[in-house]
């Protein structure tokens, strides 16, 4: 008889078999196709801010449904968009992006990890030091970077328990919205003159804004 299947003598310790490989979902394929519809909203905002932060016909509503970073957020506010809708729509579109990076990350798993450094511009330092960050207190870097999408597949991978990022998650966002009011309304006068100078010259803006658009998404395509 082969000694490998000779059972282990008495007393020997028996070496634990190894993880299973990780299984992706059937959604898993959902999250990514909501991923790519999120970064074509983002890439349509980012090419028409201009025309939609119009100081005689804005739609900050609109621009806020399309992307909720930080500068539209602003713009949005000094376009005059109602407290309501700031919070209302802020809130979800920033949930929404974070939620669905979460579960790219609870799909995909090191695979996600992998994407994000092949054409996101993350690198293994950067992932080792929010690798440490989730160690010592993910309680305060999930709020902090509540807008990160790096930061929601890194959640998903490490499956952080619902309940506990949804909390942090509506408190980093609360935080959020409430910090780029505050700094909207301390620097409203510099924010005007500037949405009224990008109306003034707006088509330089907008043509300027897609030609960006168009090279940052070439030099993406070229790289994968």
């Amino acid at each position: 008889m082969s000694d490998d299947l000779l059972p282990p003598p008495t007393g020997s310790p028996v070496l634990e078999s190894e993880p299973p490989d990780h299984v992706k979902p059937r959604w898993a394929p959902l999250t990514l196709a909501a991923f790519v519809g999120l970064v074509i909203c983002t890439n349509i905002a980012n090419a028409t801010w201009v025309r939609l932060t119009n100081v005689d016909n804005p739609r900050p509503e609109l621009l806020l449904l399309l992307s909720s970073r930080n500068r539209y957020l602003a713009f949005a506010l000094g376009s005059d968009v109602s407290i309501p809708a700031y919070a209302v729509i802020g809130f979800v579109r920033i949930g929404l992006a974070f939620v669905v990076c979460h579960l790219i990350g609870r799909a995909y798993a090191g695979e996600a990890i992998g994407w994000f450094k092949k054409y996101m511009g993350f690198n293994d330092e950067a992932e080792k030091t929010f690798d440490r960050g989730f160690e010592k207190a993910e309680w305060l870097l999930i709020p902090i970077f509540a807008g990160s999408n790096i930061v929601g597949v890194l959640t998903g991978v490490r499956r952080t328990p619902w309940a506990k990022l949804l909390t942090l998650l509506t408190i980093g966002i609360a935080g959020r919205l409430l910090m780029m009011w505050w700094l909207a309304r301390f620097f409203e006068d510099q924010l005007d003159s500037f949405l009224d100078f990008t109306t003034r010259y707006q088509w330089y803006f907008f043509a300027g804004s897609i030609a960006l658009v168009v090279l940052v998404n070439l030099k993406n395509f070229r790289r994968r």
